[in-house]
């Protein structure tokens, strides 16, 4: 079953590989608040018989017991200082959170050839981290796409017609016990290397886009995608997310595999499968957009030199 998904993603990439060789790759907060001075305080009282003495009895500041009111206490700064550095910090962390949230939607409109969903894809380099729960959501959109079910159907119908796990038979009964294999397989893997793993250890679900560079450059970048990646704090790392998930979901698959393929070696294999299937999608996704591009500008050629033809013989 991941050999037939391998075999999709191989002859995918082989064809994009083969129209990009007649294009040009473009090159591609922490202060200590002061206490608030108060105000001088009032002096003391003196007594009523100087006070007469000296002021008439119409400037005296006394209240009807014949008192003198208290001055009043200056107020405590130190907990406004407090509430006011903790609202800012609270209003950034939104304004970020908002912010990374449009970027994800920006990201789910992403297709290559209008079909594969490239959700995890950025070419933002200077995105903004998700948080767990936008991991999740972009999990969980990924997955619900008609895409990996349409990829699923594929490798089911390569799998029927090699008769991979005769166990299971042919038919109709054969074919969907393949699909729910070969769906179930990304899945589970996409969970926890996608969302579980990558909020536990704060890295960033996304391929990240070099978009500029020489081929090579690109193709390095790309194909290290699958064991590096960028982190929740900025730096870049081992992507101990991505080869965890692909290993815990081979691991888990061996429960509704044949008994046969329930063994070590079959679950590092499947895992390591994958991680290849991962790096020729990686290809794909870097240099979908130079495809595009060629194609558009030999699709304005065309109709250039039709007009042109067009207007000579109309001469």
């Amino acid at each position: 079953m991941r050999f037939g998904t391998f075999l999709v993603s191989s002859a995918l990439f082989s064809g994009f590989v083969l129209l990009t060789q007649s294009t040009t790759l473009p090159a591609q907060q922490t202060g200590i608040s002061s206490i608030a001075s108060t105000d001088q305080l009032p002096e003391a009282p003196r007594p009523q018989v100087e006070l007469a003495a000296v002021e008439p009895p119409a400037a005296t500041s006394q209240n009807p017991q014949g008192t003198q009111s208290p001055a009043p206490e200056p107020a405590s700064s130190g907990s406004s200082s407090s509430s006011q550095t903790s609202v800012p910090a609270a209003d950034e962390e939104k304004r970020a959170h908002d912010l990374a949230e449009e970027q994800l939607k920006q990201q789910e409109h992403q297709r290559v050839m209008g079909v594969m969903a490239t959700f995890n894809t950025t070419s933002n380099k200077d995105a903004l981290p998700l948080s767990p729960g936008q991991k999740f959501q972009l999990f969980f959109k990924s997955e619900t796409d008609p895409w990996p079910f349409l990829l699923s159907s594929v490798v089911s119908g390569i799998g029927q017609a090699d008769d991979s796990y005769p166990e299971w038979g042919q038919g109709v009964q054969g074919y969907a016990k393949r699909f729910g294999a070969a769906y179930s397989d990304a899945f589970i893997g996409n969970f926890f290397g996608n969302a579980v793993l990558t909020t536990v250890l704060k890295e960033d679900p996304r391929y990240f886009q070099k978009g500029t560079g020489s081929a090579t450059k690109r193709l390095l970048w790309a194909a290290a995608s699958t064991i590096w990646c960028k982190r929740d704090n900025g730096s870049w790392g081992p992507n101990y997310a991505n080869v965890g998930g692909n290993l815990i979901g081979a691991a888990i698959a061996r429960t509704y595999y044949p008994a046969s393929e329930r063994t070590v070696g079959d679950t590092i294999s499947d895992g390591l499968t994958v991680s290849a299937e991962g790096i020729v999608g990686s290809e794909v996704i870097e240099f979908w957009p130079d495809i595009a591009r060629h194609h558009k500008r030999k699709q304005e050629e065309k109709l250039a030199r039709q007009a042109a033809q067009t207007a000579a013989a109309a001469k």
